[in-house]
């Protein structure tokens, strides 16, 4: 009736299942390359070139130098972090570091106009109606 395993018996346990690993997919960083990327690096390898591709400088403005605001924002949100190099992802978290910088000194100065002293407002002239014009009064 006690379910309660005895004192000194061994506890049964379902032997563990090994899967076999699988070779047909990659992780890790090998999981973004396929194999164009792949041939382009041996090539690059072979003639001495650098493995980087320098050639998307040339397409845009790479993170690091885009300026904070919206188009960033948009673009670290569009980014699959999962292909990103390590020197990539490092130029993203520079991005994202700038970009919460830039908001948070959007938040502050918002707090500062709504906490401080108000504003001076326009003079009681400036917002009265302009007289009528005379011969036009009924």
């Amino acid at each position: 009736m006690n379910n309660a395993p005895e004192r000194g018996a061994p506890e049964r346990r379902a032997p563990e299942r090994r899967t076999a690993p699988d070779h047909g997919t990659a992780s890790g960083p090998l999981k973004a390359m396929s194999p164009g990327v792949v041939d382009y690096l041996f090539r690059q390898l072979v003639a001495g070139s650098p493995a980087e591709d320098v050639q998307w400088g040339s397409e845009g403005v790479a993170l690091s130098a885009q300026p904070p605001g919206a188009e960033l924002a948009r673009r670290l949100s569009e980014c699959d972090l999962d292909a990103l190099t390590p020197t990539e992802l490092f130029h993203y978290v520079r991005a994202a570091q700038r970009l919460a910088s830039w908001a948070e000194a959007l938040r502050e100065d918002a707090v500062g106009r709504y906490c401080g002293p108000p504003r001076q407002e326009a003079s009681p002239q400036e917002h009265a109606q302009p007289a009528p014009v005379r011969g036009t009064e009924k």
